[in-house]
């Protein structure tokens, strides 16, 4: 069975930085698309950062480039998303979702999902 597990959420004061992780099981994490979604209170789910099925491009957010960094480790199954300078409107669930076949970080691509992780960014 695919498994994801997200952590690393917590409270943070602006300007401040946080490193999710997901663990990954039961599937390929070397060949299926593998990114970080987030739904924040009242908005629907969105797109963060991805790494594409294919050519392990990355695919990220306008409103994420250059204070989220997307990296994975092969070795240990696992995704990571360093999230930098954050602000106020960065607070969300963040899940980490998989798929066999994907090269745009969208939502209605992704078969499976983890169980999310909360993000607060509040002073």
């Amino acid at each position: 069975d695919v498994q994801l597990q997200a952590s690393g959420g917590g409270l943070v004061q602006p300007g401040g930085s946080l490193r999710l992780s997901c663990a990954a099981s039961g599937f390929s994490f070397d060949t299926y698309a593998i990114g970080w979604f987030r739904q924040a209170p009242g908005k629907e789910r969105e797109g963060v950062s991805c790494i594409s099925s294919s050519d392990r491009s990355i695919d990220s957010a306008d409103s994420v480039k250059g204070q989220f960094t997307i990296s994975s480790d092969s070795a240990k199954k696992t995704l990571y998303l360093q999230m930098d300078n954050l602000k106020a409107e960065d607070t969300a669930i963040y899940y980490c979702a998989a798929t066999s076949i994907a090269h745009k970080c969208v939502v209605w691509l992704y078969d499976y999902w983890g169980q999310g992780t909360l993000v607060t960014v509040s002073s």
